[in-house]
């Protein structure tokens, strides 16, 4: 009882310094619901009643930072942070799960909560001082495999098992939210299980450029290579966005060279292939090409189900088939669009204390679902805007024939289906003269090396552009 009545007064202390640095829905959907249950003293271990596994996971990984932050200045440096799960509400079962190290108060990180901050990577001489920057949630256990996902998935778990010895660099791409992160953090996760003694890192693109520049700011430049040559296996996230900025493509572009010459894996990740990235120097582009370059695409009806169904098991719901489809059915862009749903049924349900149907799924799709008033753009719609501006009939670009005119008009539309669409390399070739995967990577190529050196010629692509958006 003593332990009960110390938990409460201390949670409700950390409540107000919580309560002070979030938004107020935010703070009544993920730490009203929280009932703090027990403080042991000579453990220094907070216990807090959470009502799911989602509700757990969400917390250690979009408010760890907060918690750590909370806990540091109410109870004390080295407080350990306990949950505990009602898995069984009817009979009050629980299941006990020891907070993430991140989630105890340490003095260093807890007093300024900063989910944003850069991390300080100069300063880890030994693999088990190196933190990985690794999301544990993100593994192949939980990758849901599909036929869009199926062959990028097994080349990651290849390159997991032998790093550096057989795809190297390994350039995984594809539109936003079709799970190239999470297959990223997997690779790396296993890579630490299997070889623990690797310098793993994973880092996106923007917080490289960061490091980079606040590097030469307080002249550490040499310290800032130095640390990046020792790793081991180097994650980089969203490559695209070193586009335009010349200084970091040639910092990335020497450290890139020492790993790869001194048999270190290359893993990175895109929201487009090589032969499509603008403001990139050819010497990069080029590298990113030695190894293997994957495609991740848009995941299809059953594997959308697939991914539903694995996550309201991983939380912990019950949700009927009919909202599983409905779901499926109508939010068709990403695997984070499916997860933000499901996030949202799950809110609601706990707020308004009602069950999950199919009338609550209705109303949360139709929110959350932008309903565009144009439809989006078609491979089709191109194809005919392509061929009205060339004045030559669509049904010529699907034969064999190997007339100039015909394979130009036949390229511009894979290359601007590729830009301008999320579908894939190997559906655009089914749909525009039933080519290849690798006809379409170099369609994608010859058009964009004819836009950057031939005026009029780029001209005539941004005047396709235009009708297209008019349309």
């Amino acid at each position: 009882m003593i332990e009960h009545n110390q938990a409460v007064a201390l949670w409700n202390r950390c409540l107000s310094f919580i309560k002070d640095n979030v938004n107020a829905t935010a703070f009544k959907t993920w730490f009203e619901p929280i009932v703090p249950l027990k403080y042991e003293a000579t453990e220094k271990a907070l216990t807090i009643g959470v009502p799911s596994p989602f509700f757990y996971e969400y917390l250690e990984e979009k408010y760890v930072g907060l918690l750590r932050a909370a806990i540091y200045k109410e109870i004390g440096e080295g407080t350990e942070l306990m949950y505990s799960i009602l898995t069984d509400k009817t009979n009050h079962i629980t299941v006990n799960i020891e907070g993430t190290k991140r989630s105890s108060a340490l003095p260093e990180q807890a007093p300024v909560y900063n989910g944003n901050k850069a991390p300080n990577p100069l300063q880890a001489p030994a693999p088990q001082d190196l933190d990985p920057h690794l999301n544990p949630n993100y593994n192949f256990e939980n990758f849901i495999k599909g036929n869009s996902n199926e062959f990028s998935r097994t080349v990651a778990e290849t390159v997991a098992q032998n790093p550096a010895r057989t795809f190297n660099p390994l350039f995984i791409y594809g539109p936003s939210g079709v799970g190239k992160t999470h297959l990223i953090n997997a690779i790396g996760t296993r890579i630490k299980e299997l070889y623990p003694e690797k310098r793993v890192l994973y880092v996106s693109a923007h917080l490289f450029q960061v490091q980079y520049t606040d590097s030469v700011r307080t002249n550490h430049f040499n310290d800032f290579i130095s640390f990046y040559q020792t790793i081991d296996v180097l994650i980089i996230d969203d490559i695209q966005e070193f586009a335009g900025v010349t200084k970091t493509q040639n910092t990335f572009f020497h450290i890139f060279n020492h790993l790869h010459q001194n048999g270190k894996q290359l893993i990175l990740t895109s929201d487009r292939a090589p032969v499509m990235l603008q403001g990139m120097e050819e010497r990069l582009l080029t590298r990113f090409k030695w190894g293997l370059v994957a495609e991740l695409e848009k995941p299809d009806i059953e594997l959308r189900k697939n991914i539903l169904r694995n996550k309201i098991k991983r939380d912990g719901l019950t949700i009927p088939e009919s909202v599983i489809s409905y779901i499926a059915e109508s939010v068709n862009e990403s695997v984070r669009e499916l997860e933000g749903i499901v996030n949202s049924l799950l809110a609601q349900s706990i707020l308004f204390k009602r069950e999950i149907d199919l009338d609550l799924a209705q109303r949360i799709v139709r929110k959350a679902v932008k309903c565009a008033e144009s439809k989006p753009m078609t491979v089709s719609d191109i194809i005919a805007k392509v061929c009205e501006h060339y004045k030559i009939d669509e049904t010529a670009i699907h034969t064999k024939t190997r007339k100039r005119e015909v394979v130009q008009v036949r390229q511009v539309a894979m290359y601007l289906a590729k830009k301008h669409t999320d579908t894939s390399s190997s559906k655009i070739g089914q749909l525009i003269g039933n080519k290849d995967h690798a006809t379409v990577l170099h369609a994608c190529k010859i058009v964009k090396d004819q836009v950057d050196v031939d005026k009029s010629f780029k001209a005539e692509i941004e005047e396709i552009e235009m009708s297209l958006r008019t349309r």
